[in-house]
């Protein structure tokens, strides 16, 4: 079983900066990836980042250039740069385990990132 328990949502000014952690506790053997999702009011939960065990990483093209995922053992981030309104929403962290006959995704509770003047 994983928990996963994200941290550092907030406000910020837009061109503004913040930094999302999200700390993962339990047995991390099965997890082929983490990423970060978001999910703003009214529109469906969409991928942010994904980084895999041995490092390599994605983002969507609407961060890019703006969002860095990384991970440190048991402890995913994300840096978000240049903040831009549309980036608010709330910020998931997501573990994924799959293996032969046992495929399963963890959630954290979420953290609110809000861009406005």
């Amino acid at each position: 079983q994983v928990q996963l328990v994200e941290s550092g949502g907030g406000l910020v000014r837009p061109g503004g900066a913040l930094s999302l952690k999200c700390e993962a506790s339990g047995s991390m053997v099965s997890i082929i990836s983490m990423a970060w999702y978001r999910q703003a009011p009214g529109k469906q939960r969409e991928l942010v980042a994904i980084i895999a065990t041995r490092g390599t990483s994605t983002v969507a093209d609407s961060v890019k250039g703006r969002f860095t995922i990384s991970r440190d053992k048991n402890t995913l981030y994300l840096q978000m740069n240049s903040l831009k309104p549309e980036d608010t929403a709330v910020y998931y962290c997501n573990a994924h385990s799959d293996v032969i006959l046992r495929q399963y995704d963890y959630w954290g509770q979420g953290t609110q990132v809000t861009v406005s003047l």
